[in-house]
This record gives structure tokens, C-alpha cells and sequence, in this order.
């Protein structure tokens, strides 16, 4: 057999190679961003043009994640930013709507103060999901319920779901650690069922 032969069929052999190994290389990424952003994976690639550009879109997540300096909050921190959740909570009864802003500027606060970017809303999602992928969409939901209350379009309901949606990304946080909203669910001592049933009654 001519070398040229030979030739042609070695470099067809290192392409074959090459691909197989570029293929197993995305594969092993693909698997590594499902398992670092869990359903955040699926809602990206849901609302991106491909799965290309929306592992793109995580992996250049998770570097500018890489370049904060995310920091825990210091005991007097966490406990002050509990008793802030606590008042928050209390205002509920009476002015659902304006808790709910309230806890909207409480999350903010808290991801100031442990180093994230608060500047755009979009982009502060974004941050926080690298870190807390599970709830991220919880903020989301909620920040999206406190913009329809601004508009006038939410419902005591919607408000109630929001303070919910709020209390699990506030939760991560504060690393869940020691003390817990859980103590003092939104929902505990009817607190969100009579600020429902006074909205019914108006």
C-alpha cells in the first residue's frame, strides 16, 4: 500500500480520536454543570437558543462567581438580619404588600452584605445561582410577585407565596445554620391567614 495511504489513514485515525475526545470532554462538562446547578441547568438550557450556549452561559457564571469575594455573615449579623425577617413577618398581618417589598430589600441587604452584586436584579440571580441553585428560582418567583404588587396585580395569595418563595433563598443565606426562620414560618400562628382573610372581607 502506497505511504501516501498510510498517511491519509493515520490522520483520519487522530480525527476520529480527536472527536471521540472532545465528545467525552463535553459530556464530563455537561455533567459537571448538572450537578453544580441542578434545575437552574434545565431552566437555562429551557430558555436559551441551544445547549451550547447555555453551558456557556453557567460556566461564565460560575467563573465571575469565582472572582467574588463571598464572605459568611458574622453571628451579631445573622441574628440581626433574623430579627429584621422577624419584623418583616409581623408587618404581614397588616400591610401584606409592604412586607413583602420589605423582604425583597431584606434579601438585597443580605447579599450586600456577604460580597454579592446587587446593582441589577438579573444579574444578582445569576450570582446567587452558582451558590444556591435549589432556591434560586424561589427568588425569582418572588421578586416577581413584589413588581406585580407594585403594578397592583398581586393578591394577598400571590404576596403570601411571595414572603415563601423569599424565605427559602433568605434561609440559604444565612448558611441555615443555628437559628431558623422555619420557627417562624410566615404561616405560623395564622399570621398569612388572617392577613388573607382581612383582604377577603374588604
Amino acid at each position: 500500500m502506497p505511504g501516501w495511504v498510510w498517511a491519509v489513514i493515520a490522520v483520519g485515525v487522530v480525527v476520529v480520536l480527536a472527536l471521540i475526545a472532545w465528545q467525552l470532554m463535553r459530556r464530563r462538562e455537561t455533567d459537571r454543570l448538572k450537578g453544580q446547578f441542578g434545575p437552574e441547568y434545565d431552566r437555562t438550557l429551557e430558555s436559551t437558543e441551544s445547549k451550547r450556549k447555555a453551558e456557556a452561559e453557567l460556566a461564565a457564571r460560575q467563573e465571575r462567581r469565582e472572582k467574588l469575594a463571598i464572605r459568611p455573615l458574622s453571628q451579631p449579623t445573622r441574628a440581626r438580619y433574623l430579627e429584621s425577617w422577624r419584623v418583616v413577618q409581623a408587618q404581614f398581618v397588616d400591610d401584606p404588600g409592604t412586607a413583602v417589598i420589605a423582604a425583597d430589600s431584606l434579601i438585597q441587604s443580605v447579599m450586600a452584605e456577604r460580597g454579592y452584586p446587587v446593582e441589577d436584579f438579573e444579574q444578582r440571580a445569576a450570582d446567587v445561582s452558582v451558590d444556591h441553585p435549589d432556591v434560586v428560582e424561589n427568588y425569582r418567583e418572588g421578586h416577581r410577585l413584589a413588581v406585580a404588587r407594585g403594578s397592583g396585580a398581586s393578591g394577598t395569595e400571590n404576596l403570601r407565596q411571595a414572603m415563601r418563595h423569599y424565605r427559602a433563598l433568605f434561609d440559604e443565606l444565612l448558611d441555615g445554620g443555628g437559628d431558623s426562620t422555619a420557627a417562624w414560618d410566615p404561616t405560623a400562628n395564622g399570621a398569612l391567614s388572617t392577613a388573607g382573610d382581612r383582604e377577603a372581607s374588604r
